[in-house]
């Protein structure tokens, strides 16, 4: 079953579901990730502007790009419950943009961005071409991030970051990371 037919359970500190088959608990994100998304959001709003964020989760990166001193913020996000909490989420803020639907579908609909945040999770059927997608969103001198599930100076889009922070996290135990330090990639266009 593909993940955005899944149904989610939503928690004050997590997202998960539980696969029917196997009853083993999937988490699609957690409170844990604070710091990180907190990183992603700060560098790619430093230089103001619109900015993009593909995936949504918790909304903890929402928050903290909300934070910062920007024009626009557009969120896209794939899973329809997601999509509904994003909508709740986003009523009192008139510089947000939600768009239901995979990035990838909707991208000739994306304008170019100061800002892009990437992070999806179990739908990455065209995680591939984002890599050579995503200059076309961006903006000159626009910075862009994204999830990195790896413990090092690499990630699974492929796209060669630019540098890298090293950040100390203490994951819950989950299915998706479970090391101590974090590489958040970093790129300028």
């Amino acid at each position: 079953m593909e993940f955005i037919n899944r149904n989610l359970t939503f928690t004050e500190n997590s997202i998960y579901y539980i696969d029917p088959d196997t009853q083993e608990t999937h988490y699609i994100m957690m409170d844990w990730e604070k710091p990180i998304m907190k990183a992603h959001a700060d560098y790619i709003c430093s230089n103001g502007g619109d900015i993009l964020e593909i995936g949504f989760g918790m909304g903890i990166s929402a928050d903290y790009i909300q934070a910062n001193n920007i024009k626009s913020h557009t969120i896209v996000e794939c899973h329809p419950q997601v999509y509904n909490k994003a909508q709740e989420w986003a009523e009192d803020k008139p510089n947000v943009n939600i768009i239901l639907g995979d990035w990838y579908d909707v991208r000739n609909f994306l304008n170019a961005y100061d800002g892009l945040f990437f992070d999806t999770w179990g739908y990455n059927k065209n995680g591939a071409e984002f890599k050579d997608i995503i200059k076309y969103l961006m903006k000159k001198n626009g910075l862009a991030t994204w999830w990195n599930s790896y413990n090092k100076k690499d990630n699974q889009l492929n796209i060669k970051a630019d540098s890298y922070d090293v950040i100390p996290v203490k994951p819950n135990p989950n299915l998706y990371f479970n090391y101590s330090e974090y590489y958040l990639p970093k790129k300028q266009f």
